[in-house]
This record gives structure tokens, sequence and C-alpha cells, in this order.
């Protein structure tokens, strides 16, 4: 594992610097909105400006790879992320918050895309098993940071929303200097929904409904912590808890996902998750029981999209992989605009609590659909199917396609080297 990294470290202190300074300002717009006085709607339409600037980068960013290259293109976009974490003190008004998120989130995208393109380009298919996971810690663990960080500052002033920028800044040194292959960037055209959902109906449904959830989640639980009266310092734990379960329930999830149909493992995930917003619906004002919710409902939110992605893989021919990660990115995209976007009206109309009542119900919808395709189709038989794709939800299509391939060729045990697919 150490050989492995030593190839890709400065890729991954990079990650974590960026995602420092993402994670800070995730929840800063919960804080700072708060304090401005905005309403659960306003910020939830904030939040969706987020996603919807993300789902654009992500078709964009290749593009612009192709026109002007790597490096150009990463600085860039560093550049303006950077601008527009410093400007949310300065320009304290929902409208020009949503046109920031919007450019935030293009920016944070095309990042992605382009770290992802070297990180893929760094690996081989025996090694690539091992950097995705690598790389997934590195996010996880660089958001979590990030909530500690929050507890130096004061969201009522420019200090925090400042040192996001910075982290955002410093980030790119160590990627830039130390990079010097520049991969091409193949991006394969998304599959159409229609013939996504053909392929796999659960999968599809399934991804869209999570991408509200993980939305929800990330941009509306500093929101409800502001409007339940939990302290700055309780809001950061909060949102930590939501993403160290999603780090720890990972590997278990993902081993049972091997050795199993995976749409039991999907009802069964979705279930547990639907029992934590129960258990967060009843809290109240309970601190702990909230945090031990928050744990358990973020914790199965990433390893449902991990199992998602592998299901439909399993449907799908080895040709058809590549599109269908583009179109599952897409459909995630949708969702994740549309729901901040439902929990927001609905904490608007019915209180703060109904940020439970909005997941609880997304879960159970995903188990009952989970378990609904069980009476449709036979189960595959597990010798049969792909292994199971460490991969978050913020990950850009090239890496789920990166991850797609690996899995592929991690089932079929095939050598081939996979690194400029």
């Amino acid at each position: 594992m150490i050989k492995v990294l030593s190839g890709v470290w400065a890729l991954l202190l990079g990650i974590v610097l960026i995602m420092l300074g993402n994670g800070m300002h995730f929840t800063l717009i919960g804080l700072r909105g708060g304090i401005e006085g905005f309403s659960a709607a306003q910020l939830a339409i904030v939040t969706s400006g987020y996603f919807m600037g993300f789902l654009s980068g992500a078709r964009m960013t290749p593009l612009l790879i192709r026109r002007v290259g790597h490096v150009r293109v990463f600085a860039a976009l560093g550049s303006f992320m950077s601008a527009g974490l410093i400007a949310f003190p300065l320009l304290t008004d929902p409208i020009a918050w949503t046109v920031l998120r919007l450019l935030v989130g293009f920016c944070m995208s095309g990042v992605y895309v382009t770290a992802e393109s070297w990180l893929n380009n760094a690996a081989t298919n025996d090694t690539r098993g091992k950097v995705l996971s690598a790389y997934m810690i590195a996010q996880t663990l660089g958001i979590i940071g990030a909530q500690g960080l929050l507890t130096l500052g004061d969201a009522a002033t420019s200090a925090l929303f400042i040192g996001a920028s910075i982290l955002v800044s410093i980030s790119f040194a160590p990627i830039l200097l130390s990079i010097t292959p520049v991969p091409t960037v193949e991006v394969t055209r998304p599959m159409p929904l229609k013939a996504l959902f053909s392929g796999s109906p659960l999968g599809t449904v399934g991804i869209f409904l999570l991408g509200s959830i993980y939305a929800t989640q990330s941009g509306m639980g500093a929101v409800f912590g502001t409007q339940i009266g939990m302290s700055p310092a309780q809001i950061a734990l909060f949102i930590a808890m939501l993403f160290a379960g999603a780090l720890v329930l990972q590997y278990p999830i993902g081993w049972l996902s091997d050795q199993m149909d995976r749409r039991k493992l999907i009802f069964g995930a979705a279930v547990l998750g639907a029992l934590s917003c129960a258990i967060g619906w009843i809290a109240t004002g309970s601190l702990w029981p909230l945090m031990i919710a928050a744990f358990f409902a973020g914790g199965v939110t990433t390893p449902l999209y991990a199992l998602l992605l592998a299901f439909t893989n399993d449907a799908l021919s080895a040709e058809d992989m590549p599109a269908a990660s583009g179109g599952l990115v897409f459909t995630f995209g949708l969702g994740a605009i549309a729901g901040p976007l439902t929990t927001g009206w609905a904490m608007q109309s019915l209180g703060p609590h109904a940020f439970w009542l909005v997941l609880g119900t997304t879960f159970i919808v995903i188990a009952a659909y989970a378990l609904y395709r069980m009476t449709q189709r036979a189960a595959l038989p597990v010798e049969d199917t792909e292994s199971y794709l460490n991969v978050l939800p913020t990950s850009s299509p090239v890496v789920v396609e990166a991850a797609g391939a690996w899995a592929v060729g991690n089932a079929e045990g095939d050598p081939q080297d996979l690194s400029q697919d």
C-alpha cells in the first residue's frame, strides 16, 4: 500500500486540502445563513445551486480540458473557486449566494474531473482498487476535518470563509508542482435515461433518490442544526457524524455486497437509514440521539451509492458500463438538485424536523422499490457479479468509469492495464 501511495501522495494531499475548504463552506452556508435570517426555503435554493453547477461542470470540463489543457483548466477553476468562497460574506443575499454556489459547484466539479484524471492515469488496474480506496478516505477525512476547523472561528465574521479560500488555494500547489504526465480525458457520452432505466430500473431510481438524500444531508444538515438551536460546535459535530458513519460502514457493507443478492443489501441499508431518521425525528433536542441518527443515516448513504453503481453494472454489458456511469452521475445530480428544494419547502411548512421526515421517507421509497424489484427479476448468482465499487457520491464520471473498469477486470481476473480507460 505504501508503494502505491508513494506515486499519488501529492494528489491525495491536495484533495484533502480541497475537501477541508469545500467542507467548511458547505456547513458555513447553513451557519451564516441562519445568522443572516435566511429561511429554510431560501437556503434550499442556495444548496441546490451548488449541485446545478456541479452537474454542469461534469459535462463541460472535459471540453475545456481538450481545448486548453489540464493545467490551465485546473488553475483557472481553482482561482474562481477561491474567489467565490471569499465573496460569500461580502454578498449576504440569497440570490447572490445562489449564483456563487453555482460558480463554486461548477469549479469543484471541474477540479474533480481534472484531479481524478491524473489519479486514474497514475494507477494501473492492479493498483486502482487501492488508489480509489485511498482517494475515498482522503475525501472523507477532509470533510470530517473541515468540521473541526469550523470551531476555530466565528461564522458571523469573514474569517472562516477566508480560511476556506486559503485552503483551496494552497491545495493546488502539491498537485501542480508534482504532476508531470498530462493524461487524456475521455468521458463517454452518458447513456439516455430511458435506456438506463430499461437496463436497471432499481439502479436508476435508487441513484436519483440517493442524490436527493446526499444533497439534503450535506447541504441542509447545518440549516436543521441552526433552526433547532444547536451551537456551531454541535452543528460541526453533527455534520462530521454524517460522514464518519460513511467512513466506518463503507467496508462492511462493501464486503457484504460481494457475498449476497445486492437488492437485499440495498433494502437493508435503506431500512437502516429510515430507522435512523426515525430516531432523529423522535430525539427532538436530545444531542446524542441526534448524533447517532446522523452517524447511521449518513453512514448508509455513501455505501448505498456504491451498491447501486455495482448493481447497475451487474445488469449491463461491459461495453455499456462507461455510458451508464455517465448516465448515473447525471441522474444523481438531478436528484441532488431536487432534494434540498423539497426539504427546504417541507422545513418551511412543517418545521425543522421535517429534515428527518423527508430523509426517512426517501429511504423508505428506496427500500420499497428494491423489495418490488426483487419480485420482478431473478437474482444474479453472486459469482457472476462485478466487484463492489468503492467510490463516493461526489465522484466525477472519470472516476466512476475507472472504478467500473477496475470492477470488471477484478471480477474476471484480467491483469490488463486499464489506466487509459
